[in-house]
């Protein structure tokens, strides 16, 4: 139906322009691209205010919200005001009955106000008497407490010194076994023929039996106790520190010389005194540094009264001490 009246319409169109002058028909094509750009500008602006329409509902309904939010806001802040205004007109009530309350007492119970007020001051006074204890134990408190920073310093010495009396030792123990280490490396040999070495007291015993040194009643050392104090010699020049005493050890059986040994003091002092003399001859042993002494019968290994303790209390024992000048300076010091 809409192409038949289209057609219709050209037809029509044809006819009149067959029918109008050429100018009429220039100006209506005029008038008809001006009309027709005047609708395109109206449709455009009709669009434009269609979008500024869209965007002003949007703020509208964003100021509606708020303005929803403001009085749900200001209800609720009213709500809480009416309370607030109640609890206060209900607290200044109360406020006003206790002070009448306050009054009436005031009035019809001086006594007990009065009483009540030498209680009050009784117990001023007690607590400023209980102050001034406080003051005075608080003095006592700070002497005490600056008496026992004194200490806790004078620990803290105390403890460093102790730490390093238990360096020094832990030093001088590693001395001792490794002085007993080379001392049994340089005695191989003789661990089961006469000689033992062992740590007693901090100090490295080299003991020797009489059968290896010396025969019986002699002071003379052998050719084999000989070869045996030259190896522990050598030993001893790679430790120069080292203090050697030399002890000479007799069983408790009685000497009644008439010679130059007339009893086991004497025994056991020139036989110390033999074997000192075999450890000089290394030239690196220092003299300044080696004590002989001699115990006869008074330092025995085996008390019992048999011919094998015997045995064992005749004997030498080389007596070695690390220095220990580091641990006497601590120690002088304290």
């Amino acid at each position: 139906m809409k192409k038949h009246h289209f057609a219709i319409a050209i037809c029509i169109s044809l006819y009149l322009v067959s029918c109008v002058p050429q100018n009429k028909l220039i100006d209506e094509q005029n008038k008809r691209k001006a009309a027709e750009t005047a609708a395109a500008a109206a449709k455009a602006s009709d669009q434009d205010c269609e979008t500024k329409k869209t965007e002003l509902q949007s703020k509208l309904d964003q100021l509606q919200k708020s303005v929803s939010g403001l009085v749900q806001d200001t209800t609720i802040a009213g709500t809480s005001y009416r309370e607030l205004t109640s609890r206060y007109d209900k607290l200044n009530q109360m406020n006003e009955d206790i002070f009448s309350k306050y009054q009436q007492m005031l009035k019809g119970n001086q006594a007990d106000a009065q009483r009540v007020s030498d209680q009050l001051q009784m117990t001023q006074t007690q607590l400023l008497q209980k102050q001034d204890q406080l003051n005075a134990l608080q003095v006592q408190l700070d002497k005490e407490k600056a008496h026992l920073d004194s200490l806790n310093v004078q620990l803290q010495l105390r403890e460093a010194k102790v730490n390093e009396l238990q360096n020094i030792l832990k030093r001088k123990d590693a001395a001792v076994d490794s002085l007993k280490l080379a001392i049994q490396n340089a005695l191989t040999g003789y661990a089961n023929n006469g000689i033992s070495v062992y740590v007693k007291n901090g100090k490295v015993y080299v003991s020797m039996d009489e059968k290896l040194l010396f025969a019986s009643g002699k002071t003379e050392v052998q050719a084999e106790g000989v070869k045996a104090l030259q190896k522990l010699a050598k030993a001893l020049e790679a430790n120069p520190d080292i203090k050697i005493n030399v002890e000479g050890h007799t069983d408790d059986q009685p000497m009644h010389g008439t010679g130059e040994i007339k009893d086991n003091w004497d025994l056991s002092v020139m036989r110390a005194t033999s074997v000192v003399k075999i450890l000089l001859q290394n030239p690196n042993v220092d003299p300044h540094r080696i004590t002989a002494s001699g115990v006869s019968e008074y330092d025995p290994v085996d008390s019992d009264n048999s011919t094998d303790a015997r045995k064992k209390n005749r004997r030498t024992d080389i007596i070695l001490t690390p220095k220990l000048n580091e641990l006497f300076k601590i120690l002088n010091a304290q």
